[in-house]
């Protein structure tokens, strides 16, 4: 089969000829029909993140295809079912697992990291993760469900905790970002979408911002943020991962507020002690997303209520991956997607 194989720091992706997996005892082999592009391999790509598995490895995990075959002892699924494989994969046995909190998973596995991903044709999964996919909704845009929808959906409703009438802050309108915008707005929120890219903002407010900000240019966000709400947001989400982000997100949170960190910094970050004691904050980081959540996003998407048209930009073909990956480095579009 084709694939994308990352063989280190700063030397790209090659498209190659390797085996095609085999299925063992519990497992499918998945036909990729598409595979959502994700930062996070800029990380490994670009920033010298190493992954789990050392290279050479196949990279990509927002998979979503066909079965193709599966291994001994499956019988829930035939070949031909249109599935997603979840980014995370889970063991259900640990007792983070047992506690339904699968993606804090001891013996977690994530495709495109500790094992090999679906910038392939094929990729192999635990056919007890798999995710049933309907009809109404095509694979290539299905595909980023498996990160980039689940992934907010996770942090506002278990993390963030959004409820009926919240004020709430994204701050950061990429990808993951503008998915935590209309699930954010799903869950009842009134969402205020903070980023530098008026596009992405216009797209904030087609999936349900009340209000958009540029801050460019502005001295006090903050204070305008207050102006706004009378007083701050009850749930802020910082979707970008840079200590200045955090800090500013802090900065929204009214009295009894809660801070939610999604993006990923290895950098440390400067937080008033007497503001988060003295106004009862809270701070909460928020990593991927349960298995046992993601019948319910299908179904969320299925019936329209989150919406993929917005989010995914376009497909690319598996020889023009890094094309796709400029785009990304660019800030072009939101979400673009591999079809193998």
């Amino acid at each position: 089969m084709r694939a994308a194989v990352f063989h280190g720091h700063g030397k790209g992706l090659s498209i190659e000829e390797v085996p095609t997996p085999k299925p063992g005892p519990g497992e499918a082999l998945v036909r990729v029909a598409g595979c959502g592009m994700c930062h996070t391999d800029l990380h490994y790509l670009d920033h010298g993140v190493a992954t789990f598995k050392p290279p050479p490895i196949i990279l990509g995990h927002e998979p979503a295809g066909t079965v193709a075959e599966t291994g001994e002892g499956v019988s829930d699924w035939s070949e031909g079912d249109r599935v997603l494989i979840p980014a995370v994969l889970s063991c259900g046995r640990c007792r983070y697992c047992r506690m339904g909190r699968e993606n804090l998973c001891e013996r977690l596995q994530m495709l495109g990291n500790h094992v090999d991903g679906a910038y392939a044709e094929y990729v192999v999964a635990p056919a007890s993760e798999l995710v049933a996919l309907p009809e109404e909704i095509p694979l290539e845009q299905a595909s980023v469900i498996a990160d980039a929808v689940s992934t907010p959906y996770h942090a506002v409703k278990h993390r963030g905790r959004v409820q009926l009438g919240d004020a709430v802050a994204v701050v950061g309108c990429g990808g993951v970002g503008l998915n935590l915008v209309q699930c954010a707005t799903a869950a009842g929120g009134n969402v205020i979408a903070i980023d530098l890219n008026d596009d992405r903002l216009a797209i904030a407010r087609q999936l349900g911002a009340e209000e958009t900000i540029n801050p460019e240019g502005m001295e006090r966000l903050d204070k305008h943020v207050r102006r706004l709400t009378r007083g701050g947001v009850d749930v802020a989400f910082e979707a970008i991962g840079s200590p200045g982000t955090i800090e500013l997100a802090f900065s929204l949170l009214r009295k009894g507020g809660r801070l939610c960190l999604i993006g990923y910094s290895d950098q440390p970050v400067s937080i008033s002690a007497a503001r988060l004691m003295f106004f009862e904050l809270e701070i909460v980081g928020s990593l991927g997303c349960g298995g046992g959540d993601y019948p319910e996003i299908v179904e969320l998407v299925r019936q329209g209520t989150l919406q993929l048209d917005p989010v995914v930009s376009g497909t690319v073909p598996l020889e023009e991956i890094e094309t796709g990956f400029d785009r990304l480095r660019r800030g072009e579009g939101v979400r673009w997607v591999v079809t193998p």
